[in-house]
């Protein structure tokens, strides 16, 4: 469904330094990072698209968070759920949602909800019963 998901930042290296092990512990590769544009893209295996990519605007304008849009991204466990959110909260996150079961989405829906350094809304959620 998706190709590729951009998140704006305001500042490139502390984009980098919080999505960068966020990634990693969920298990999602990194494609590229270009220190110099400045943007970083991730992607899912075994094929190469969708991609979470990272960067300033484009049109060179200040970044602003918006109101209602929020990427969320898959885990292997609600364990993982727990540990992303507390890396996210480490790497200068802000709490939108501590890590829990949401059964009015679903009986198994296990999410947690953040905010990255930008104010972009992020939740980690684990679908699986445990």
């Amino acid at each position: 469904m998706f190709s590729h998901i951009c998140i704006g930042v305001s500042d490139f290296p502390r984009a980098w330094a919080f999505y960068q092990p966020l990634m990693a512990l969920l298990g999602v590769e990194l494609r590229f990072v270009d220190e110099h544009k400045p943007w970083a893209a991730w992607q899912s295996k075994p094929e190469p698209r969708p991609l979470l990519l990272i960067g300033k605007p484009f049109d060179g304008a200040a970044h602003h968070p918006g109101n209602g849009q929020m990427v969320a991204l898959l885990a292997q466990s609600r364990a993982q759920v727990d540990q992303a959110h507390r890396l996210a909260l480490v790497q200068g996150g802000r709490c939108d949602g501590a890590p829990g079961l949401r059964p009015e989405y679903h009986p198994d829906y296990y999410g947690a909800y953040f905010r990255d350094p930008d104010g972009n809304k992020l939740c980690v959620v684990c679908h699986q019963a445990e």
